[in-house]
């Protein structure tokens, strides 16, 4: 059985239904950033599909946009977590449905 472009595609977007399921789920801060952090590896697990899977100039644009992804995701996650610190510290908590901090 030869795995081709169908495949990957398939897993990608099952990932990224998991990480979506994970994301809207959790009442947690950390188990929403891992299902955040689970659809943007989905996403490039799609576009390095794209990547081996088409032309030239394809690839090069999509290795761009991976490279994009891979440093919004680090970004994310520093911010995430020092958001979660902050919020823990003032709330004792990281429940999301308790803190309500942001309203007015």
């Amino acid at each position: 059985m030869i795995i081709g472009l169908e495949h990957y595609l398939v897993l990608g977007a099952l990932l990224f239904c998991i990480g979506f399921f994970i994301a809207l789920s959790k009442k947690n801060a950390i188990g929403v950033l891992i299902g955040v952090e689970l659809m943007l590896n989905a996403v490039n697990l799609t576009l390095v599909a794209f990547s081996r899977f088409g032309s030239a100039e394809v690839a090069l644009s999509t290795q761009v946009f991976v490279v994009f992804i891979i440093a919004v995701a680090a970004a994310e996650v520093a911010v995430g977590l020092a958001l979660a610190l902050v919020v823990y510290r003032n709330r004792q908590t990281i429940s999301v449905d308790r803190t309500t901090l942001l309203k007015g």
